[in-house]
């Protein structure tokens, strides 16, 4: 059983679950330590005072906000729990909404929300509830001195909390690039298909990191004894033939014995049975069908149809 991060509840109207958080992910990560390579002995750090070059005790060092340059507001724990607003232990309902109507820009990290001790039949009420409207809730919580935006959604039967990044915190697309260049509509209609080739439904588990494999494959081999040399560097080509690559990219799609979908503007039956279920969905909201997120795959063939 993973060790709860947060404790707190969830409230919408004068509803209240009380709930634990529990981190969502488990990353396989690779960890490093530094050491030193005459001895073994690992390194460590300290708190320098960058003004007297001495090491710094905990009990010197506070929190400070750097109002203007070279100006410090030094904030103490008394000062964050007077920033405490009211309810600042819930995760705070404001909206339901559809799912799929939240651009995944928006998502930051992930949680999962337990029922706390004697609160099992409220949760699964939520839980039921929740599932029955086929929404996600957005709410509000404080979490380690800031307040974030949330989503909570359920998944095989568990709430799930997604924490979001609030709107200005995502940078506008103009800041990166602000005019399309032409294309040629060969090639466009060339990259329809080559992109229908590879449609299909979202396998998680047929997705590995074989970057982590590679250098747990190293570092067994260096522990045996082995020498492990680099591969030799590939020489970067210049712009490609577009057109040619994209022929290329289709016939070998095709080698691989995969089969190209019914271009984006299909809308038959027969098109619209070869979809998945997100196409589907996506379909839908530019069609601006009312109750989408709740429909089945057949359901939503349907409602496309009678558009």
């Amino acid at each position: 059983m993973p060790r709860a991060i947060w404790s707190g509840s969830i409230s919408f109207g004068l509803v209240n679950v009380p709930v634990r958080m529990y981190s969502a992910i488990e990353e396989h990560k690779l960890h490093f330590r530094l050491i030193h390579e005459k001895d073994d002995s690992p390194i460590g750090y300290q708190k320098i005072c960058k003004q007297e070059m001495e090491p710094v005790p905990d009990r010197e060092i506070v929190k400070a906000f750097e109002y203007e340059k070279g100006e410090y507001v030094f904030l103490t724990a008394e000062d964050f729990q007077a920033a405490e607003v009211e309810g600042y232990k819930a995760i705070d309902i404001t909206d339901f909404v559809p799912y799929a109507d939240i651009d995944p820009i928006y998502f930051a990290k992930t949680y999962y929300l337990g029922p706390s001790e004697a609160a099992e039949r409220v949760y699964t009420l939520l839980v039921r509830a929740m599932d029955r409207s086929g929404l996600a809730a957005i709410a509000k919580f404080v979490m380690r001195d800031r307040q974030h935006l949330g989503c909570l959604r359920v998944r095989d039967g568990v709430i799930t909390l997604e924490q979001l990044y609030f709107a200005d915190e995502i940078r506008p697309v103009d800041e990166i690039w602000g005019r399309a260049a032409k294309v040629d509509k060969r090639e466009l209609a060339m990259a329809d298909q080559l992109i229908a080739s590879f449609a299909g439904d979202f396998e998680p588990e047929k997705y590995e990191d074989t970057y982590r494999d590679a250098l747990c494959a190293i570092i067994e081999a260096k522990r045996k004894g082995k020498q492990v040399h680099r591969p030799p560097a590939v020489e970067q080509e210049g712009p490609p033939d577009i057109m040619a690559a994209l022929r290329a990219s289709l016939e070998a799609s095709r080698g691989d014995g995969k089969r190209a979908r019914p271009g984006p503007n299909g809308n038959g039956k027969a098109d619209l049975e070869t979809l998945s279920k997100s196409e589907l969905d996506e379909r839908a909201k530019r069609a601006k069908i009312a109750g989408r997120s709740r429909m089945s795959k057949q359901e939503l063939v349907q409602a496309l149809e009678a558009v």
